[in-house]
């Protein structure tokens, strides 16, 4: 995957087989999000889930960095307009958990620094493959900002309590081997290594049995959330048992080769 920069843009939407991957075009801001990117994302997620073909998301950034977060000059404006809008995290964290809730399984590939609310667009993704010279931070607390409630959320369930008071209220940077020790990072891969460490993944995830997949996605993140739909998730179990999708996978198993769903 190139990470050349180019001409700045809103996220670019590449499809090849089963595979998107959405990339944050702005290198020379190291990639940070403008007000207009974030329709443009929620516009290419909606076109991923309404693909059947696609089968996993890969989200990365051109450049040096995977993104330096929302525009702070936006929530400035905000702070001193004197009429009340929509908050720019409001808008922010309608993007992201519109990420977090997407069928398909996404994988975020950090290719370099993610900061701010990026760190939390990152979060949002199911696995995050990151270079060993990445770094993070979440400047919060430096800035006076709480974050929207989501996020906070987010962190402290995938990333448990200590670690999130760690990132929140401190605000201090820290490097790819203390993202992969605290969860952050799901693994860490040399720069040359990056691309092998995500194709491999892609392809397991795109080979997996999509309706499964999703369903099982959806009740972990409602486990994680503490709000299990019990019903629904029951539903989804036993409308498996009866599924094109287990008499394929059965089929395989005992035929002894990939299954093709």
């Amino acid at each position: 995957m190139s990470d050349t920069a180019e001409t700045a843009s809103a996220p670019i939407l590449e499809i090849s087989g089963p595979r998107a991957t959405i990339r944050l075009n702005r290198p020379k801001h190291l990639n940070r999000l403008q007000s207009e990117d974030l329709g443009e994302l929620m516009k290419l997620f909606d076109r991923i889930e309404a693909d059947p073909a696609i089968r996993v998301l890969v989200l990365t950034g051109t450049g040096r960095a995977f993104s330096a977060g929302y525009d702070l000059n936006s929530v400035a404006d905000r702070v001193t307009s004197e009429k009340e809008q929509q908050s720019a995290g409001s808008a922010f964290e309608v993007v992201v958990n519109r990420l977090e809730d997407l069928g398909v399984p996404t994988i975020c590939r950090l290719n370099g620094g993610v900061y701010g609310g990026s760190t939390d667009l990152a979060l949002a993704c199911d696995f995050r493959i990151g270079v060993d010279t990445a770094e993070m931070f979440m400047p919060a607390a430096r800035l006076g900002l709480h974050y929207y409630k989501s996020g906070i959320k987010r962190y402290v369930s995938r990333l448990g309590v200590d670690n999130a008071k760690m990132l929140f209220l401190t605000a201090q940077k820290i490097t790819a081997p203390e993202m992969l020790r605290i969860g952050y990072l799901t693994a860490m891969a040399p720069v040359e290594m990056l691309d092998e460490e995500v194709d491999r993944l892609a392809a397991i995830l795109a080979g997996n049995a999509p309706l499964a997949m999703r369903g099982m996605k959806h009740a972990i993140n409602e486990f994680a959330r503490g709000k299990l739909d019990e019903e629904a998730a029951d539903l989804r179990h036993r409308e498996s048992m009866r599924s094109a999708e287990i008499k394929e996978g059965i089929e395989a198993f005992a035929e002894k080769r990939p299954p093709r769903f």
